[in-house]
């Protein structure tokens, strides 16, 4: 059976992507750090949908914790394999850079980008191996457009977007694609420190976006009819930067 893993699936986008890739019938593996109860919420829900689904906690950053949850998930699965792969798992730990701290910054850029290339190295081997696979990172306006406030975050997102595009082309002739969805404001856990009625203005469409929006894009990049899309950087930012 083909599994899909969504990295900080637990809440936020994350959760919004578990519940949209579980109503195309796919079971779905959570990933969280340490919000357990936030984790059990999402599988509750994708059960109550009719979907099925399992919970896999460890910290995308540290690879000895990567390499033991995924062995582990392997060897209880051995019939199977992951198919599908989000990387979501990121942290934002906004300042100005001559304030930044060095943890504020190895934190943010380890969490997203060291944990896309445990992961992703990790799992790529069964999805060569099966000639299939798809891998969607989620990346960030600000790793296109950069945003005060954020060298470290969007250092890291435009990272990923680079990493994107370089693996794409590494893997394609097996038949797996690599995407990246680059939201812009977004309605969840992440932007609810964020000053919404006045950043609003500055969007076209006139309000923030919706996770489910999101999930919806990420669900199409993760389908058979997305296999000819690789190596792209999809924005999703009701035409604030285009």
């Amino acid at each position: 059976m083909k599994y899909v893993l969504v990295t900080g699936g637990s809440r936020g986008l994350g959760k919004a992507i578990c519940l949209h890739l579980s109503k195309q019938g796919l079971p779905i593996i959570i990933n969280y750090r340490s919000n357990k109860a936030a984790a059990e919420e999402t599988l509750k829900q994708i059960e109550e949908q009719g979907g099925k689904g399992e919970l896999l906690s460890f910290d995308v950053s540290d690879r000895d914790a990567v390499e033991h949850a995924l062995e582990k998930w392997e060897n209880q699965h051995p019939d199977d394999y992951i198919d599908i792969l989000v990387n979501n798992a990121g942290i934002r730990q906004d300042s100005l850079l001559i304030f930044m701290q060095d943890e504020q910054w190895h934190d943010v850029l380890d969490t997203t980008l060291n944990g896309f290339f445990y992961i992703t190295r990790r799992l790529l081997k069964n999805m060569l191996s099966h000639r299939s696979g798809r891998i969607i990172n989620i990346a960030s306006l600000s790793g296109i457009k950069g945003l005060p406030g954020q060298s470290n975050y969007s250092a890291a997102k435009a990272a990923l977007i680079g990493a994107t595009k370089a693996l794409a082309q590494e893997v394609a002739p097996r038949k797996v694609t690599v995407n990246a969805v680059a939201p812009g404001f977004i309605t969840t856990d992440m932007t609810k420190d964020l000053d919404e009625n006045t950043l609003k203005k500055m969007v076209p469409a006139g309000r923030f976006g919706k996770p489910e929006e999101v999930a919806a894009l990420v669900s199409f990049l993760a389908s058979e009819d997305s296999s000819y899309i690789t190596g792209e950087v999809i924005s999703i930012n009701g035409g604030l930067y285009t």
